[in-house]
C-alpha cells in the first residue's frame, strides 16, 4: 500500500491535542504551528477522517519547495506526480496564501499552479486540449511562507467540525472541533457525570457522549475523497468497520447540558436527536444558580458568554459569581470554563488551579481549569 504525507491542519493552541489524536490512531508525527504532518498509508486518510475530533481538515501534501519567481513556482510544481492523486476528469480548483514571501500576488500564484497541474496531467493522460473536470473534486491549495511552497489538496471537503447532527444553533456556536477538544484536554472519563451549565446548542454535551461512547465523529457525513480512484472501496470498508467494531454503545452516560434559554435547550435536543443521542443527555432550561449537583467526581465544562458587547458585561460577571458560588459545595467537581473575561477568576472567586491560552475562531480565550480533590468511588 502506499504512503502519503499527511496533514491535519489545528486550530492555534490546539495542535498537540490534534497530534495526540494522530498517535492513538497509531501514526507518528511531527507537530508545526497549525498543523501535524505524517507519513501514513492511503488508508489512513479515511480512518483520519472519520476518528479525528479536533483538527479542522486532513490534506494530501503533494510537494514542498523554494520558489521566488513564477517560473519557479511553475516548474516546480509542473514536476511534482499529480497524477498519482487527480483522476483523469478531476476537478482541480486552487486557492491559496502567501505570507513574508517575495511571491505575494495570490490570485497570480493560483494561475500558476493552475497552469502547471494542467499541463502535467495532459502530458501524463495524452490530452491534446483542455482538462475536463467533469469528475470528483480535488481541491488544491498553494501556501507560500517565508518563499517555501506547500502544495496540498483537501481530502475532506467540508471542514472537521461538520458532524451532520447540527440541525440549528445560536449566534455564536462553538466549533465542534473545539468543543471536543475542551473535553479531551480534561481528565474525564465516561463513568463521570459531566455538566455544561451554558449549553447553548449542546455541541459540548453532544462531543462529550460521542466521546464517551467512543463514536467517530465523521460517522454521519461525507468527505471530498469518496470518490477518489486513489483510495480503494476497501479501505472505507475498513474504516467504517473499524468505526462500528470500537463504538461502545452500552456505555452509560450522565451528562447534562442546561441553559437560561428555552429555545436553546430545545435546539441542543433536536441536536442530540440528530447526532442518534437523543436518550443519552439530559437537558434543562434553569439559571446557573440553580444548578443541582449530585454524585461525586463529577465535570463541569462550559463556554459561557463572555460579556464582549456593551451591556453584557456584568450579566457575564453574574453568571461567573453564581457558578462560583454554586461548586464552593462540591471540592471533588473539576471545573473547566472557556472564556475572553480577563477578571473570570476574581468573579468566579478562587485562582484556577491551570489555564490554557486558546483561541475560539478569532477570539483570544483563556481555559480557566480548577482540579477537584478526588473522592474514593464506593
Amino acid at each position: 500500500m502506499p504512503y502519503v504525507t499527511l496533514i491535519a491542519t489545528a486550530a492555534m493552541g490546539l495542535e498537540s491535542v490534534v497530534a495526540n489524536e494522530v498517535k492513538q490512531l497509531g501514526y507518528d508525527c511531527n507537530v508545526e504551528n497549525g498543523k501535524v504532518v505524517f507519513e501514513a498509508p492511503v488508508a489512513a486518510i479515511p480512518r483520519c477522517n472519520l476518528w479525528l475530533r479536533t483538527a479542522d481538515r486532513l490534506k494530501i501534501q503533494i510537494g514542498t519547495f523554494k520558489a521566488t519567481t513564477f517560473d519557479e513556482l511553475f516548474e516546480s510544481t509542473k514536476a511534482l506526480p499529480w497524477e498519482n492523486f487527480i483522476a483523469e476528469n478531476g476537478q482541480f480548483p486552487v486557492s491559496g496564501k502567501s505570507v513574508n514571501s517575495r511571491l505575494y500576488s495570490v490570485s497570480d500564484c493560483q494561475a500558476i499552479v493552475k497552469k502547471a497541474t494542467a499541463e502535467r496531467l495532459k502530458l501524463k493522460y495524452g490530452i491534446a486540449f483542455k482538462m475536463p473536470e467533469t469528475g470528483a473534486l480535488y481541491k488544491i491549495e498553494v501556501a507560500l511562507r517565508q518563499d517555501i511552497a506547500t502544495l496540498t489538496i483537501d481530502t475532506s471537503g467540508a471542514g472537521l467540525h461538520k458532524r451532520g447532527y447540527r440541525v440549528g444553533q445560536g449566534d455564536a456556536p462553538l466549533k465542534e472541533t473545539m468543543a471536543a477538544a475542551l473535553v479531551m484536554l480534561t481528565n474525564w472519563k465516561p463513568d463521570y457525570p459531566l455538566i455544561d451549565p451554558f449549553c447553548g446548542s449542546g455541541t459540548i454535551a453532544i462531543e462529550a457522549a460521542l466521546i464517551g461512547q467512543n463514536i467517530a465523529p465523521g460517522f454521519n457525513r461525507e468527505f471530498a475523497c469518496e470518490k477518489w480512484p486513489l483510495i480503494k472501496n476497501k479501505y472505507w470498508e475498513e474504516a467504517y468497520e473499524e468505526v462500528e467494531n470500537m463504538a461502545k454503545y452500552d456505555q452509560e452516560l450522565d451528562i447534562t447540558g442546561s441553559d437560561i434559554a428555552h429555545n436553546m435547550v430545545k435546539i441542543a435536543s433536536e441536536n442530540a436527536i440528530e447526532a442518534g443521542l437523543g436518550d443519552l443527555i439530559n437537558w434543562k432550561q434553569m439559571q446557573v444558580r440553580d444548578l443541582t449537583i449530585h454524585g461525586e467526581n463529577g465535570y463541569i465544562i462550559g463556554n459561557p458568554p463572555y460579556g464582549q458587547r456593551i451591556g453584557d458585561r456584568e450579566e457575564a460577571a453574574k453568571l461567573y459569581k453564581d457558578l462560583g458560588n454554586v461548586m464552593k459545595g462540591h471540592p471533588s467537581w473539576s471545573i473547566y470554563i472557556l472564556t475572553a473575561f480577563e477578571d473570570f477568576e476574581k468573579k468566579f472567586g478562587q485562582k484556577a488551579t491551570k489555564k490554557r491560552k486558546l483561541f475560539n475562531g478569532f477570539i483570544r480565550t483563556d481555559y480557566y481549569q480548577y482540579f477537584g480533590r478526588k473522592t474514593q468511588q464506593p
